[in-house]
């Protein structure tokens, strides 16, 4: 399954080790989902992953190592088309892009609600926990 994970979700997934974003990150690795980027998206990720005092837990190292693992296991699209502003975000019209060059299967957030307009592009908005209960639900 090819999706797009928001800013939020990479956060969150390196904040805890218990949440639904962290068991996506599993799902990576495990070649279940397969995350899909745009060059901005990715230096989005980096540029936020990347203030000081986000992660006390984590060095810039490990958060460096971590997001060229992300990346190097993505799928990367180019944009050869924009429409925005869509959204009201900026940012979040960056990552809807993503999601329509990649012809993404979901676009992964915790701010459904920042994407209202997203269906008019044929994008389905997911939260973490309603994308690991779709794939549970998958017949294998």
């Amino acid at each position: 399954m090819l999706v797009v994970f928001d800013t939020n979700v990479i956060i969150s997934s390196l904040k805890s080790s218990s949440g639904a974003s962290f068991r996506l990150l599993g799902l990576v690795q495990s070649g279940v989902l397969r995350p899909a980027v745009t060059a901005p998206l990715a230096f989005e990720y980096d540029d936020v992953a990347s203030r000081p005092g986000l992660f006390p837990h984590l060095t810039s190292t490990e958060i460096s190592l971590f997001l060229d693992w992300f990346i190097s296991v993505s799928s990367l699209h180019k944009v050869h088309f924009l429409w925005r502003p869509l959204l009201r975000d900026p940012n979040d019209d960056m990552v809807l892009e993503a999601a329509v060059a990649a012809g993404a299967d979901c676009l992964v957030t915790f701010n459904v609600l920042d994407f209202a307009g997203a269906s008019t592009l044929g994008v389905r908005i997911v939260t973490p926990p309603q994308l690991l209960e779709l794939i549970s639900s998958k017949p294998l």
